[in-house]
Formats: C-alpha cells, sequence, structure tokens
C-alpha cells in the first residue's frame, strides 16, 4: 500500500462573521446585467471530479431550471501526488466546457458566473488551465477561495434544513476539499458561525492514501485501509472540533441539524431507498437517519470494488471513490453527532443563481 501523504496544504478556517455578500465574477463581455423575469442565468461549477453546468430563470423569490448539464471529468487525477493537472484531465474538462459553452450560448444567457476550486486553486498550472478554457471556450472561469466555495454551498442549499433552533452543521464533500460550515439559521440569510475547509475530497483522499482495490483484497486490510483514511480525516478537522465544542455541548443529539450537500450523502441515499436509478427528486430534501448512513458506509467500506461496481447508483464512475467519501462522511458524524440527516441535491451552482439574481434586481431597482 502506498504511504499516505501529508496534507497539500494547511486547512482553512473562518468564523464569527455573517455570509458575505455575493462577490461577481467577470463574465464574458457580452453578458450583461439587465433584471428581467425571462432573462435567463446561468452557474459553472468546475470540481475536482465533476463539471456541472446550470442555466435558469427567475421564479419570483426561487427561479427555474431551464437547462443543466453534469459530466464526470476528474480534473484533480493525479494532482495529489504530481501537483499539475495532467494533459488527459485538463482535455476531459475542456470537452465538458465546450458543452457547456454552447449551451449559454443556444439559451442566450445574459449574466453567468463560473468557478474552479479546489483542483484550480492547488494545481501549480493551474492559472495556465484557466487561461486556455478562457481561450477556447470563451468561459471565464473564477478560481475561487475556500471561503467563497462554503458561502455558496450555504446559500445553494440552507432552505432544507430541519426547522429547530441553535446552531446547525453545513458540509460539502467533494472531489478535492470537504468544507464545514457552522451557522445561526435563525436569519433568513443565514450567519456563518465557523467554518472549516480541509484538503480531503473523494480523489484527494483515495489518491493519498492510495489504492488497495484489487480485486482479491482481503477484508482486514480494507478494513485497516478505511481507518487510515478515518484517522487522516479526523487530524485534520481537529482544531474544529475543539473550537465548536461548546456549541455542539448546548444541545442533545435530537436538536442537533446536519445537512449534507455532495456526491457520497445522495449516492448513499439512494442505496438507503434502494432505487434502481438516481432519483433527484426522491433524493433532495431527504431526512434519513445517521445510523443508517453509517451502516451503509460500513458495508461500502468493507467490499471490494467488483462488488460496489454492482450496485445501482455507485456502478463504475463511484466505485472507486465513493469509501474515501464514506471515511469523510463518518468523521462528519462523529465531529457533529446529529440523529438525522439533511440530504442536498443542491449547493454550489444554485449559490451563484440566488447571488447572480439578487444583486442584479438590486441594480435593477
Amino acid at each position: 500500500m502506498a504511504e499516505m501523504n501529508p496534507p497539500p496544504r494547511g486547512s482553512e478556517a473562518h468564523r464569527g462573521e455573517p455570509v458575505p455578500g455575493p462577490e461577481i465574477g467577470a463574465g464574458p463581455p457580452h453578458f450583461r446585467p439587465a433584471w428581467q423575469g425571462r432573462q435567463a442565468y446561468a452557474a459553472i461549477d468546475l470540481g475536482t471530479n465533476n463539471c456541472r453546468l446550470l442555466i435558469a430563470r427567475p421564479s419570483g423569490e426561487n427561479f427555474t431550471v431551464i437547462d443543466a448539464f453534469s459530466r464526470v471529468v476528474r480534473l484533480g487525477e493525479g494532482l495529489a501526488t504530481s501537483g499539475v493537472l495532467s494533459q488527459e484531465a485538463m482535455d476531459r474538462a475542456l470537452g465538458a466546457l465546450h458543452i457547456c459553452a454552447d449551451k449559454l450560448r443556444r439559451r442566450n444567457v445574459h449574466l453567468a458566473r463560473s468557478v474552479a476550486t479546489e483542483a484550480c486553486r492547488r494545481a501549480s498550472n493551474g492559472a495556465e488551465f484557466i487561461a486556455r478554457v478562457r481561450e477556447e471556450t470563451g468561459i471565464f472561469l473564477d478560481v475561487i477561495s475556500a471561503q467563497e466555495e462554503a458561502r455558496l454551498a450555504v446559500l445553494g442549499c440552507h432552505i432544507l434544513l430541519e426547522q429547530g433552533e441553535g446552531p446547525a452543521m453545513i458540509f460539502d464533500i467533494g472531489g478535492g476539499s470537504t468544507e464545514l460550515v457552522l451557522i445561526d439559521s435563525g436569519e433568513r440569510v443565514p450567519r456563518i458561525l465557523d467554518w472549516q475547509s480541509v484538503p480531503w475530497g473523494v480523489v484527494s483522499l483515495t489518491e493519498s492514501c492510495g489504492a488497495i482495490d484489487a480485486e482479491d483484497t482481503s477484508r482486514d486490510a480494507l478494513a485497516t485501509h478505511y481507518a487510515r483514511m478515518r484517522k487522516l480525516v479526523a487530524d485534520s478537522f481537529a482544531d474544529f472540533a475543539d473550537r465548536i465544542e461548546p456549541l455542539r455541548a448546548r444541545g442533545s443529539r435530537d436538536e442537533l441539524r446536519l445537512l449534507g450537500t455532495s456526491g457520497t450523502v445522495t449516492t448513499l441515499a439512494s442505496l438507503h431507498l434502494e432505487l434502481p436509478q438516481y432519483d433527484r427528486r426522491a433524493v433532495d430534501g431527504l431526512i434519513m437517519p445517521v445510523e443508517a448512513m453509517r451502516d451503509i458506509s460500513a458495508r461500502l467500506s468493507g467490499m471490494r470494488i467488483d462488488e460496489r461496481r454492482q450496485l445501482a447508483c455507485i456502478g463504475r464512475e463511484r466505485a472507486d471513490l465513493v469509501v474515501a467519501g464514506c471515511a469523510i462522511l463518518e468523521t462528519i458524524l462523529d465531529l457533529w453527532p446529529a440523529e438525522r440527516l439533511g440530504v442536498a441535491d443542491r449547493g454550489i451552482r444554485e449559490g451563484i443563481l440566488r447571488s447572480l439574481m439578487a444583486a442584479d434586481f438590486r441594480k435593477a431597482g
């Protein structure tokens, strides 16, 4: 088994301030702000593992999605060991972004924001890749900070939190990093009490811990590998855990609220519901017992890769990454021991759209 590499960068934290206002990145010059109810707005989120696009029109205080796109591109493949984006990974991402650019043109989008996250933050050739994307597709990718990533995730999914009083935890398990955000949800726009970003997502943790996914891997070896993943993530959360302990200790487990947005939580929710294929309508907004999530995580972490590939809603695309997601998820469940977990199939893209629409409305008002 390969030795685990140390975290490629220090974790980031921030606390005690309201959710910052929208920071709208510069879009292509032909996208001009002008509040019109039928105008289309777009958000692109290029992550370490996925490229996602959402195009929507305002609808009262919400919006109606008119087009969407998602593709696994694995932009961060090999980044944990090489420190650079590979040519193959950049080509995959560019292929997806060309499709996004075509959709933006066909939908006549007038205001868009396109963001890149951990893979481009970390890679030594990230700036060169951003320039290539702009030249070849016309898309202006904004490499956002971990703080902005956390803010957008909260803005995009906080409405799915269970009703209640006191602080709540929202988390986003990505491909290259995980963001934990402790919020006060008593206000219309939640206030961030504390947050942490650690450089472990499903791709970076899998690659840093080394692959042991041969089909003849022993159950003992799988258990040892999973325990090492869990410890690595727990160590990176340690300072944050100490800071939030006083707030966590105030309420009973029944009062603690927890909401997760990521492919990990939506995949495990699909397994919990025994869906034959992924169904966003069944998963988004689901509240499920934490113990059910732990049971599924334990089952997946003890399976060989060929066994995981046979499961509906996992397949080949997620079979090699889902165990790292389970390790991160279980560590979060230890950190904030709620009895129930809310599941969100929404996040950064929705947060971007809400920011764009709100800012455009204020300009027009």
